[in-house]
């Protein structure tokens, strides 16, 4: 039986909209007025067009791990975009095409016969347009930079319902406000993106109890000043389920987690090497209760940092932090662990620095990060919500003195700091006059980034 679709979308109840509006954090519903999947160009053209007909604006997701930081969606016609076609690598050029609705999960899997690899997060199931038009921070971002630096070309449908390919030579201004100004520019159909060599990796995490966890940090910080750029590294204060699947270990309590990845350098250091600068300090300091960095293929790094990969209801926070010098750290490390019975699964410093903060070549409206450690923070939501919330802004609170005032896009909330300069929101802003004059996808816009 062939498929039926309606241009103008689902309302609440009907049929198509609960697949349309399906997200990854179920806290954070969408509720738009009427709600579409797209599984074609065609479609989207068809969809834009009738939205502006019948005076909606038009919002857009994939995956949907986005899906509360935006403005209400009570006037919008929600386009999620599913567009066929499959992931296509040009080795010779080392440039990959995305269709939007695309994970990275599946472009690492199409990438890896080739010996490439992409820029990607540290979830195999986040999608990878919304990411790269906020920038993204990748678990390779000390070695490559921010993400949508490597953002090369860009299709999308505009306001009119036309369609076209966006690149440095067509159309510059529009591709630097593509490359992490936030969206807002048009329903992004598919991107192109530069891809590297790679093999072998090391990469994984390792665990340690809390008796352990002053130590653990500590050598951890001595290693950060001359680490790397070829490793990037995350310290977390975990507390994991008694579930199956989650080793027994490591559950119930708190536990101090290092997770990361590091590559070869192309100059003659391998990824065991660089990696052993970290694990060796660390592992001195004391001994893990589960330690799983290993040499391994590209695949296994979406793995590592080990993000869920259902759906959950969840409350975030994040902040981009200043160096927090010994007393940051230990005042992080002791909110971390205080009240075993908290209801916050993870509480992380990303370290930053490296290509992150200085791109041989820059990029476009976020193309670095000016900040030590990206503070990262969610609980899951199992009775109020705002025991959750409670508990991050008590975290927050002292980690104030070191917060940058400043937000990575891909991390930001609807609530954030802004992650963008005000010259570079202006100019982000007038490319979206341009061409966008009527705000058909202003409410598509991060909120952050407006």
């Amino acid at each position: 039986m062939p498929r039926t679709w309606d241009p103008a979308g689902s309302a609440p109840g009907e049929r198509g909209y609960a697949e349309a509006t399906r997200v990854f954090n179920t806290a954070q519903p969408a509720r738009p007025a009427y709600a579409v999947t797209a599984r074609s160009v065609e479609e989207v053209r068809t969809a834009v067009r009738r939205a502006a007909d019948k005076g909606l604006a038009v919002r857009t997701h994939a995956t949907g791990h986005a899906s509360g930081s935006g403005p209400d969606m009570g006037d919008a016609l929600l386009v999620r975009t599913l567009i066929g076609g499959g992931v296509g690598v040009d080795a010779r050029s080392r440039r990959a095409r995305v269709p939007a609705g695309t994970t990275w999960g599946e472009v690492v899997d199409a990438c890896a016969p080739h010996g490439l690899a992409a820029a990607h997060g540290s979830s195999p199931v986040v999608g990878v347009v919304g990411y790269l038009l906020r920038g993204g921070l990748s678990s390779y971002g000390r070695f490559r930079g921010v993400a949508s630096n490597g953002l090369r070309a860009v299709e999308l449908v505009t306001a009119d319902g036309g369609t076209v390919r966006v690149d440095a030579s067509t159309d510059p201004e529009l591709l630097w406000a593509l490359r992490g100004g936030g969206g807002g520019l048009g329903v992004v159909t598919a991107v192109e993106i530069d891809l590297f060599p790679l093999t072998e990796v090391v990469t994984g995490a390792a665990f340690w109890r809390p008796r352990d966890a002053e130590r653990v940090l500590r050598a951890w910080r001595e290693w950060l000043p001359g680490a790397p750029g070829t490793v990037t590294t995350s310290l977390r204060v975990m507390r994991l389920p008694d579930a199956p699947g989650v080793p027994r270990e490591l559950r119930g309590g708190p536990v101090l987690c290092v997770d990361g990845t590091a590559v070869p350098d192309g100059s003659g250091q391998d990824a065991a090497a660089a990696a052993e600068s970290l694990l060796g300090p660390l592992r001195a300091a004391a001994r893990p209760l589960l330690d799983t960095w290993r040499a391994a293929t590209p695949t296994e790094v979406p793995l590592s940092h080990m993000d869920p990969v259902d759906p959950l209801p969840l409350v975030n926070d994040h902040m981009l932090l200043r160096e927090t010098g010994e007393e940051g750290a230990g005042l992080f490390l002791e909110t971390a662990l205080e009240d075993a019975s908290a209801p916050v699964a993870n509480l992380e410093l990303r370290h930053l620095g490296g290509a992150l903060s200085s791109p041989d070549v820059p990029g476009g409206a976020v193309d670095r990060f000016d900040a030590a450690h990206a503070y990262v923070a969610g609980g899951v939501v199992v009775r109020d919500p705002g025991e959750v919330s409670a508990r991050l802004s008590d975290v927050r609170r002292r980690l104030s003195p070191w917060d940058t005032g400043r937000t990575a896009p891909t991390f930001a909330g609807s609530d954030g700091a802004p992650a963008l300069s005000e010259e570079t929101a202006r100019r982000v802003a007038g490319v979206r006059r341009r061409t966008d004059p009527s705000g058909l996808f202003r409410g598509d816009a991060h909120p952050c980034c407006t």
